[in-house]
């Protein structure tokens, strides 16, 4: 990560006009600042006649040193995919409704990231997920999730029927409408929903979910972050594996879905006195008394 930051990216929630304001606002202030700013180009459809240079997620590649988000913790998750494998840290600011990875607000933002700009900041790193989808041994498609990669079939579709390797050693044969494979990141997400544990993000791990298990046997496991992860696919109909929510690629019958750790991770800053555990209390309501 290169500090002091000299150009900056601004990146806002994908068509949502309403993002122009704040961010042409954010942008004048980052220029007084004597930064470079740079538009990610869907953003920039939103804010025409601006003259900040405008660049695909892909360009900002070697090109900038921070990326602020405004929009959600599902825009967050789609950028964070692109930039972090390329070293690029993220700031983001919410305009969803969680806010699990959009932790500054719009009305204070200017004067959070004016303190992180000076330095004033935590710098916390989240891992993301590898998977690659293999066909008669051949590789078909692959991608990246912050959150999870899911196994899961679609609304007409029966259980889905497969067998799961940790390290090539057999754990065990399922079936259920799913599997989560979920980061510590991705824990609090669909993994939460599904029943999973609740994990740490500075914790060295992934957590296995199966979503609806026909056994009520099956529970959720928690594994080392080094782990190769092997989901065997015994019976098939209208079934996908799906990266983040954003991504997905129908599978067949034997088709073999490998998970593994990225070499690289995400790089997330906070203003400082930032608090997982208060976000937790804050976001899943735990202050409220019943």
């Amino acid at each position: 990560m290169k500090f002091p930051f000299q150009n900056v990216a601004l990146i806002g929630k994908y068509k949502a006009p309403e993002i122009a304001e704040p961010l042409l606002r954010l942008a004048a202030f980052l220029s007084s600042r004597g930064l470079r700013v740079v538009v990610d180009n869907l953003t920039a459809e939103h804010i025409p006649g601006s003259d900040y240079q405008v660049m695909t997620l892909e360009q900002m590649t070697g090109s900038v040193d921070l990326a602020i988000v405004i929009g959600g913790d599902g825009t967050m998750l789609n950028i964070a995919r692109t930039l972090s494998p390329h070293h690029i840290p993220l700031i983001g600011v919410n305009q969803g409704r969680l806010g699990f990875l959009t932790d500054l607000s719009m009305d204070s933002m200017q004067e959070s990231i004016a303190a992180m700009l000076d330095g004033k900041y935590v710098a916390e790193q989240r891992l993301l997920l590898s998977a690659k989808v293999l066909r008669d041994g051949v590789e078909v498609f692959g991608g990246l999730a912050f959150n999870e990669i899911v196994v899961h079939r679609s609304q007409i579709s029966s259980m889905v029927e497969f067998e799961v390797r940790i390290d090539g050693e057999y754990l065990y044969n399922q079936r259920a409408d799913g599997l989560i494979v979920a980061t510590p990141t991705g824990s609090t997400a669909y993994a939460l929903s599904a029943g999973g544990p609740i994990l740490h993000p500075g914790l060295d791990v992934l957590e296995l979910v199966p979503v609806c298990p026909h056994s009520l046997s099956n529970r959720p496991i928690v594994v080392k972050s080094s782990s190769l992860i092997e989901i065997l696919m015994h019976r098939t109909g209208d079934i996908r594996v799906r990266f983040d929510s954003h991504t997905t690629y129908d599978l067949q019958l034997h088709d073999t879905i490998v998970v593994t750790r990225h070499p690289e991770p995400a790089s997330l800053l906070h203003p400082e006195g930032f608090s997982y555990y208060h976000t937790l209390r804050e976001k899943l309501l735990w202050n409220q008394t019943l």
